[in-house]
């Protein structure tokens, strides 16, 4: 397979879209408290969050289908339509329901952006080019994740919450410019029907799924809780229904041989590990500088923020590198960095400064530069031209997946190690050294999680010769 011409400008767009989509990810969340507080939200304000996050992941696998049977350029110019749509109701939004509302409609137009912007990078790139493209797409995520705070603050203090999204819709019509300009036609799936009772069954599993373990995580509920019990099974048991209808079917939505690929299978697991140990210290870490070293919300923003910049160099060093070195390799010894970095925030204490702080985020965001990109390459490369977008929209799934896992498990082992604790300490729960001891025993399970992750990736075996061989 040739590269496409015009290669650096597909980047470009594509990146532009991407930017956009993480930005308003993270610039949604430092506006909460004032939503919250001018809608009269209450605790319904985590729906502004959950139902984005709910219809993004439960779509995901959707678009990238339809992008194989009806090509990429459209459903992804669809997808930033239906984004600005969503994102110009949410700034007229008058409760908190319309709001919540409004942001299922902006969830499903970035669901086609995320599903479909990496398959669009990888027909455009030679195989051993993908890698170094797909660091570059990692640098504007973490690009897009460290503006985000910082251009919501500005637009709260002057211009009020709905800016927030407005801010979406001129920046918008200059991506869907671009994408009609710029984007080439590409490969179809010709003549094939769509899998909807498939597509029902993994967008109700999902759902359900997310919705429980969610509930789960609350100290309300609990994972003992009755409905969360339900909800886990119940969408557990979609989801094996809806694998067991995709190998039945003749077209299905899913191409399960897919997961024979060893790469494939081996890139889209270890993607999976390491957002779930990415989830839960994104879960932790908050709360251990402002509860523990008492650094209010703005400082402890600026110290987290080590960890998007060093993301930022270290992704597109992972792309160069990965056309150099084995994605074995490479993939694992990022694993390796990150893995010691959370080992080194096991030792974490109420002594620390910030600079403690700052040296393991860096180190941990080094080593995952350092992976992702390879690792995704080698899932892109080993993936057929045919069932590409599935493949692209697989690798979002994992990431958005792994966060809510990861947010759930931080969640169970800091309040289950914490109330063990103080039980046998006979001591307050949220004492210092309750809260102390559950979030080292966090940052244990996080590197242990790694460390699989690493196993995994160095069996998966010496790169495949360029030229796209599973493209036939």
């Amino acid at each position: 397979m040739m590269s496409q011409p015009g290669k650096w400008k597909i980047l470009f767009t594509v990146a532009f879209g991407t930017f956009m989509a993480t930005l308003d990810s993270s610039i949604v969340n430092i506006a909460l408290p004032t939503i919250r507080s001018d809608l009269q939200a209450g605790d319904n304000t985590e729906w502004i969050v959950l139902s984005y996050l709910l219809v993004t992941t439960s779509t995901l696998l959707i678009m990238g289908r339809l992008s194989d049977m009806f090509g990429r350029k459209g459903i992804y110019i669809a997808g930033f339509c239906i984004f600005v749509l969503g994102s110009f109701l949410c700034g007229l939004a008058w409760d908190i329901w319309s709001l919540v509302g409004f942001r299922v409609v902006q969830g499903l137009g970035a669901s086609m952006i995320f599903a479909i912007g990496p398959a669009i990078v990888s027909d455009a790139f030679q195989p051993q080019e993908r890698g170094r493209a797909l660091g570059w797409i990692g640098t504007i995520v973490a690009a897009g994740s460290s503006t985000g705070p910082v251009a919501g603050g500005l637009l709260l203090e002057h211009f009020g919450w709905p800016s927030i999204f407005y801010v979406n819709v001129p920046i918008g019509a200059v991506a869907i410019w671009r994408a009609f300009a710029v984007l080439p036609p590409s490969p179809r799936v010709a003549r094939q029907s769509f899998d909807l009772i498939g597509a029902a069954l993994f967008f109700t599993g999902v759902t359900t799924l997310l919705i429980g373990i969610d509930f789960g995580a609350e100290a309300v509920r609990g994972w003992t809780d009755s409905s969360v019990i339900t909800l886990i099974c119940t969408g557990l048991f979609l989801l094996l229904l809806f694998l067991l209808w995709e190998k039945r079917h003749t077209a299905p939505m899913l191409r399960l041989s897919l997961f024979n690929i060893r790469h494939f299978s081996s890139a889209i697991s270890v993607a999976g590990i390491g957002f779930i140990a990415t989830g839960a210290n994104i879960y932790v870490i908050p709360f251990y500088l402002q509860l523990l070293l008492h650094y209010s919300p703005q400082d402890a923003g600026l110290i987290m923020l080590a960890g998007p910049l060093t993301l930022s160099v270290a992704a597109p060093l992972g792309g160069y590198l990965s056309g150099r070195i084995s994605t074995r390799l490479l993939a694992s010894t990022g694993l390796l960095f990150a893995a010691t970095g959370y080992f080194l925030f096991s030792f974490l204490e109420a002594s620390w400064s910030w600079q403690d702080v700052i040296w393991r985020s860096a180190l941990v965001s080094l080593g995952f530069g350092l992976f992702q990109s390879p690792n995704s390459s080698s899932a892109l490369n080993a993936s057929p031209v045919a069932v590409r977008g599935v493949a692209s929209s697989l690798l979002a799934f994992m990431r958005n997946l792994g966060l809510v896992l990861g947010i759930a498990l931080g969640a169970a082992v800091w309040y289950s190690l914490r109330n063990s604790y103080a039980e046998t300490h006979l001591t307050d729960p949220l004492s210092q050294a309750a809260q102390i001891a559950g979030m080292q025993t966090v940052y244990r399970v996080t590197s242990a999680l790694l460390l699989a992750a690493v196993c995994i990736s160095a069996l998966r075996g010496p790169n495949r010769p360029a030229g796209d061989p599973y493209d036939a």
